[in-house]
């Protein structure tokens, strides 16, 4: 199933996808890694700085990626913080991609998260102009059930929740993701 799946968002060639890490970008065992390799016309969007990241810098950043491409054939996949860069950039710019995937937002105004994240506050809660589908997991550390439920109401994002899925990274277990590339497909 998954290679008929593939066929199909390989087979319009006219897609292009960028890659759009979290904190500290995505290593090579990651999801995000895997997907470059079955995507054609793939590109990681690359930030200065993913270790000290501002939200100026990382939305200023995707801008300058995408700027020339024909947002009506771009695709967006997100893990973590690269998705709050995402909805940034989206209500800052108010360009319109053929869509966007949103892996496990973290919910940075969480009194327990400890990193110096606040540029990144407060979470915008405007619908998103493109279609969306955001994944998360019934146990991510960095978002409650309830809050990713909040955010992707307030985005019009398509919800899927995975069971105990973590923060759907590589210290969870999503490498080799395929059941990621089912649900991308379903942007289309």
């Amino acid at each position: 199933m998954i290679y008929s799946s593939l066929k199909k968002i390989i087979k319009n060639r006219m897609n292009k996808f960028f890659i759009i890490p979290g904190y500290g970008n995505s290593d090579d065992d990651h999801w995000q890694t895997y997907f470059e390799t079955k995507l054609i016309n793939c590109t990681r969007i690359i930030q200065d700085s993913w270790d000290h990241p501002t939200c100026d810098d990382w939305v200023n950043g995707i801008n300058d990626s995408i700027v020339m491409e024909d947002l009506s054939n771009s695709i967006l996949i997100t893990h973590s913080l690269g998705g709050l860069a995402l909805v940034h950039w989206a209500n800052r710019f108010g360009k319109k991609p053929k869509g966007a995937m949103m892996v496990a937002p973290p919910d940075l105004e969480n009194p327990y998260q400890d990193l110096n994240l606040e540029s990144f506050t407060p979470i915008p809660l405007t619908k998103l102009n493109f279609p969306s589908i955001m994944v998360c997991s019934s146990n991510d550390y960095w978002s409650s059930m309830e809050r990713s439920k909040l955010f992707s109401d307030a985005w019009g994002s398509k919800l899927v929740t995975l069971d105990n899925a973590g923060h759907i990274n590589t210290d969870s277990g999503y490498g080799q993701w395929d059941q990621g590339l089912e649900i991308l497909k379903n942007l289309f």
